[in-house]
């Protein structure tokens, strides 16, 4: 079952949907949010009506640009097992695969997550890739809150997982997957001011996960 989350933003994506779920109404559902909360509250949405809709042994979400195929993303999906709770997609570039990222973002991705590792304690390449893959009774867990950034909620996941297990259990129930492609197609929606805004995102991500640790 793919289940596709509009964010109520101002776009065609909806309609686009609509046609996806009239074309093949037994394998997919749509749901729209009233207004834009942002990738994060749009993805909680959909993990909750699911967990809420059907009996799936993982759930998974990609970015709507499809930059992760969905094929890759059953292939990292068919890590989770009783040991690995959770799998994501990594944008490493290697010899051997095509990681397609403009420069920029690369530069800028880099920075932000060394920042991310650094807070949580961790070494993760990639927080922020769009492609994971949670176990249910995992994700029924990590995304009952709300959460307090709209973009890096990724990075609050860890966070949530990190509080359960420990940090000494990530290496064991986490696998960092590189993608074998992954292509940068147009523009993201996060407008580039928020790179400063970011860092406010995470001062107060970092404060209360700290508090609540």
């Amino acid at each position: 079952m793919l289940c596709f989350f509009d964010d109520g933003s101002k776009d065609n994506t909806l309609q686009i949907l609509t046609t996806l779920k009239n074309n093949f109404p037994t394998l997919i559902e749509v749901i729209s949010t009233e207004k834009n909360g942002g990738k994060a509250e749009a993805v909680r949405t959909g993990v909750l009506h699911c967990n809420q809709q059907f009996n799936q042994k993982s759930i998974a979400y990609l970015d709507a640009d499809l930059a992760t195929s969905l094929e890759e993303c059953v292939e990292i999906s068919h890590q989770i097992n009783s040991k690995v709770l959770f799998a994501f997609g990594s944008r490493i570039s290697k010899i051997d695969n095509q990681i397609d990222r403009k420069i920029y973002r690369f530069f800028i991705g880099r920075i932000i997550a060394t920042a991310i590792s650094h807070q949580l304690g961790i070494i993760v390449y990639d927080t922020q890739c769009g492609c994971k893959v949670i176990e249910n009774e995992l994700a029924k867990k990590i995304f009952q809150q709300k959460f307090i950034s709209k973009w890096l909620f990724d990075v609050e996941l860890f966070h949530r997982i990190i509080a359960i297990y420990g940090k000494n259990k990530i290496s064991e129930i986490c696998r960092e997957i590189p993608l074998k492609k992954w292509i940068d197609i147009g523009e993201s929606k996060v407008q580039f001011t928020y790179f400063f805004k970011l860092w406010l995102d995470l001062f107060k991500i970092g404060k209360t996960y700290k508090t609540n640790s």
